[in-house]
């Protein structure tokens, strides 16, 4: 196994493995535990109470993080007529339809993000085997197939992000960058966690955050008090 290096194990002193620490605080720490060269993304996984293995268990769905994720995105629209310049004046990086589908079944993957408006997906629809798997596919229950393509643009731009229940239940996102102040990240925290909440399924049994876990991109994890994370949407 693998030995973890002098600035890991320096961060890692920082944790105690047995506490499950208030979002505050572990917002405060996390900050402190980012070691590397880089500005490191900040990220959470969520383990919830629920089989995505069936359909009427599955979470997923966007939410708009108040502050951000400090990345540029790159979207790529996918459409045609009047709203090509819609796209284009929202910010989108590369507008266009066919001179794009071709070039994504080819392997290209310049982009962060892929819209499009519904009377594209016939076309868009054969690109499900290549972006499906990589999580790219736009899909109406996030918001990216819309025909208010310029909003879904913009509000990408200023930190929407996508979030889906893995087969294990847990769900990655990530929430800010080491850079931001702690205010940032908690409140970009709690966005996320009032989404996970509203999302759950009617037929969710028991505990339904069963753990909460911060770290940055080369750190190590800080777990959170489930039920304090779960009530951050209550606070706000």
């Amino acid at each position: 196994m693998p030995q973890h290096g002098k600035a890991y194990r320096e961060a890692a002193k920082l944790i105690d493995p047995a506490v499950q620490y208030e979002p505050s605080d572990a917002v405060g720490i996390v900050k402190k535990t980012a070691h590397a060269k880089f500005d490191e993304t900040v990220e959470v996984a969520v383990r919830l109470g629920v089989d995505p293995k069936h359909a009427d268990q599955a979470v997923r769905g966007a939410v708009t993080l108040p502050f951000g994720i400090g990345k540029t995105v790159k979207v790529l629209a996918l459409t045609k007529g009047d709203k090509v310049k819609e796209a284009q004046d929202a910010g989108a990086d590369h507008v266009g339809l066919e001179d794009f589908v071709p070039k994504i079944e080819q392997g290209w993957a310049d982009f962060d993000v892929a819209v499009a408006t519904p009377d594209v997906m016939n076309v868009v629809g054969r690109l499900g085997r290549i972006l499906g798997p990589r999580g790219l596919m736009p899909n109406p229950k996030t918001g990216t197939v819309t025909f208010d393509i310029g909003k879904a643009i913009k509000e990408i731009k200023a930190g929407k992000i996508e979030y889906r229940a893995e087969k294990t239940g847990i769900v990655h996102a990530p929430i800010g960058k080491a850079s931001f102040t702690e205010e940032a990240l908690l409140g970009n925290l709690q966005a996320l966690m009032d989404a996970l909440i509203k999302a759950k399924p009617a037929t969710a049994r028991g505990q339904y955050v069963r753990s909460v876990t911060l770290s940055t991109t080369m750190g190590p994890g800080i777990k959170l008090n489930p039920m304090r994370a779960s009530g951050l949407a209550a606070e706000r």
